[in-house]
């Protein structure tokens, strides 16, 4: 988790202090996640970075962001759910549930904004889609939002709720509500975040948000509750170390 943060904040930290701003908008362009790019009725080889930048983009835009109020805000929730995803996934899977909810997160986009010319950048959609996996097993006795007085590592190996159940859950549901009216609220204008009119890529949060919630299953170590057996109960992550 500290080395994502590190990598995130260096690239920002670059991109606004050391680089020129047309060097910077070069950047912008070629990494950022552009709908037009696929769009046969306009020249879309003529953005920067060619046929490979349509590849790559659905998911470098997820490095880079508009400012430090846009990247203040990602980290804000990645460390509280992120840190626990990340202590239950270990790094491969969770570096790879990052990607997967990220290039969710660009198709989501894609399919809304089909025309749209303007690059769209941020963690969002990745830090959505790790808020997701989190509530699947947050909210079970002894996990981080249960109010339980565990260790972390403990509080991340929580056996999960299948997906229907964690459906009926009223913690869960109430969560949902939130979350979705928050995106909603600040997709439309009603909640402004930072000092800058920018737009804001909601449906992008909502599809990183939807794989996280349905894909969870594929990347969880931990047996869900109520399938755990004996011996099973210190099955350990696919990698040892902590991120």
């Amino acid at each position: 988790m500290l080395a994502l943060i590190a990598i995130l904040c260096l690239i920002h930290a670059v991109r606004m202090l050391l680089l020129p701003p047309e060097i910077d908008e070069d950047i912008v362009w070629m990494f950022g996640f552009v709908p037009a790019r696929y769009d046969t009725t306009v020249m879309a080889g003529e953005f920067p970075g060619g046929f490979p930048a349509s590849i790559w983009s659905f998911l470098t835009y997820s490095l880079l962001h508009a400012d430090i109020t846009h990247i203040g805000f990602n980290l804000l929730w990645m460390l509280p759910f992120g840190s626990a995803v990340a202590r239950r996934f270990g790094p491969t899977r969770f570096f790879v549930f990052l990607a997967v909810s990220a290039v969710a997160g660009a198709l989501a986009h894609l399919l809304t904004h089909q025309h749209e010319v303007a690059p769209m950048i941020g963690a969002s959609a990745a830090v959505s889609g790790v808020m997701a996996a989190a509530i699947r097993f947050a909210f079970q006795s002894g996990s981080f939002l249960s109010l339980g007085n565990g260790g972390a590592e403990a509080a991340a190996r929580v056996p999960a709720l299948p997906l229907s159940s964690a459906l009926r859950n009223g913690r869960v549901l109430a969560f949902l509500a939130v979350w979705f009216g928050f995106n909603l609220l600040t997709g439309l204008g009603a909640i402004a975040i930072g000092t800058q009119v920018q737009s804001i890529a909601w449906q992008a949060h909502i599809g990183g948000f939807c794989a996280g919630l349905l894909l969870f299953s594929l990347f969880d170590p931990i047996p869900p509750a109520g399938l755990r057996t004996e011996g099973e109960a210190g099955l350990p992550p696919d990698d040892s170390e902590q991120v």
